[in-house]
């Protein structure tokens, strides 16, 4: 019967991982965690929080709700659109999606 399985043996019991692999182990899955899922969200928020700061009056943008509008006055916490001809619309900086080229608004 031994000759068709392989026979396990017990581990005594001084062997144990060492420290130091485990403390490999533990920082290779923090270093894992940070460049998956923290760094670029990270670096998310700061193309978003530099594309808030470089909107201007006349620029054409989508909110994250799916609106289009032009840009008609810009303070430090909000913005007001115009989606239509005498229709303006009070929003906040953040909900900014993106800021859409010259002329998009014409073509739609």
């Amino acid at each position: 019967m031994n000759s068709l399985f392989a026979v396990a043996h017990a581990q005594s019991a001084g062997q144990s991982p060492s420290l130091t692999f485990n403390l490999i182990l533990f920082g290779g899955m923090i270093l894992l965690f940070w460049l998956l899922l923290i760094r670029p969200q990270s670096k998310r928020a700061k193309e978003h929080r530099e594309l808030v700061a470089s909107i201007s009056k006349g620029d054409e943008v989508m909110t994250s709700g799916g609106l289009l509008g032009k840009v008609s006055r810009v303070s430090d916490d909000y913005m007001v659109i115009q989606v239509a001809n005498g229709v303006e619309i009070k929003l906040q900086r953040t909900a900014v999606a993106a800021v859409l080229p010259k002329g998009t608004l014409e073509k739609i």
